[in-house]
């Protein structure tokens, strides 16, 4: 799930550092071969589909149309509802014996039909865990990818965060990551961890919110154990735990927008995390089904027959 090594160098004929005009430019190319070539690894990482409606005996009915070498085919995975339970709830209504047969299958796996090709976007504090948290989360799912934003902009840029913020500055590094964003949230089955500020930017959140965000909300104290040390260019400052709590300060109400709240203290490991991600997702799921999950049940409460 990890992104393949490319050696993708833009600059390397550069003397200086290029403009965030130029870097900008140069990204949206470099962005958008590395997404391509991504797409020829896995089935499962593929450009958001386009609904066509499609006729049937005078009735019109949405389907998921894609094209594929040329041809156009329905993607039997969107175009029946496979019946898969949120298994946390089931369990409370099952005895010891049959609880323990239901949960041989890792609940991160049944996220993937329950979740319908959205993507998953991770927020949060630089030191959250969003990235760590995001690829053990997508590898138990399967059938995602996991992508890191920041990762993207390192390796198609040939520099390093902390480059980036010294040679331009922090608006520069954040216009490169809205395009960043901009390209990957095109396409579907993906985990996506986010840079701690993309929250700043209001545009970004229309494109968050074309997914599920999950917020992992950690204290500015247990972040500093972490990362205490590193080269983080906005904890270059005579009290970095002070600096921490202001910029949560900033972002809170942003961050409090996602919608999934996972509070981590400071013993929980990263499989415990991802394990509570999971059962808060399938929760989500059951409190937000899709508008035509909603129809069938009223329709069947009302005695009337439901076609698929």
């Amino acid at each position: 799930h990890h992104l393949p090594y490319y050696s993708i160098s833009f600059y390397t004929k550069m003397k200086s550092p290029p403009t965030t005009t130029a870097m900008i430019g140069l990204l949206t190319s470099g962005i958008t071969t590395l997404l391509i070539s991504l797409t020829t690894t896995t089935t499962a990482f593929t450009l958001l589909p386009t609904p066509v409606i499609v006729h049937h005996h005078h009735h019109p009915t949405t389907s998921i149309v894609l094209q594929a070498g040329g041809f156009e085919w329905e993607d039997p995975t969107e175009k029946f509802d496979q019946e898969v339970d949120n298994p946390f709830k089931k369990n409370t209504e099952l005895g010891a014996e049959e609880n323990e047969d239901a949960m041989k299958i890792d609940p991160a796996r049944l996220l993937g039909p329950r979740l319908q090709g959205s993507n998953v976007y991770f927020i949060g504090m630089m030191g959250s865990g969003k990235s760590a948290v995001g690829d053990i989360f997508a590898k138990r799912i399967g059938s995602y990818n996991f992508l890191d934003t920041d990762s993207i902009i390192e390796k198609v840029s040939s520099m390093t965060i902390p480059e980036i913020f010294a040679a331009e500055g922090e608006d520069a590094f954040r216009s490169v990551e809205a395009q960043v964003l901009d390209s990957v949230h095109a396409y579907v089955r993906c985990v996506i961890s986010t840079g701690g500020g993309i929250v700043c930017r209001m545009p970004n959140w229309s494109k968050l919110q074309t997914g599920i965000v999950v917020w992992l909300d950690v204290a500015p104290e247990v972040i500093m154990g972490r990362i205490e040390g590193s080269d983080r260019p906005l904890l270059q400052t005579d009290d970095p735990l002070e600096t921490l709590r202001e910029l949560l300060g900033e972002r809170r109400k942003q961050y409090s927008q996602a919608d999934i709240r996972v509070e981590i203290g400071g013993e929980m490991g990263e499989d415990e995390v991802v394990d509570m991600v999971v059962k808060e997702m399938h929760n989500f799921i059951d409190e937000n089904p899709p508008a035509w999950k909603t129809a069938k049940a009223k329709a069947q409460s009302e005695g009337l027959d439901w076609v698929q």
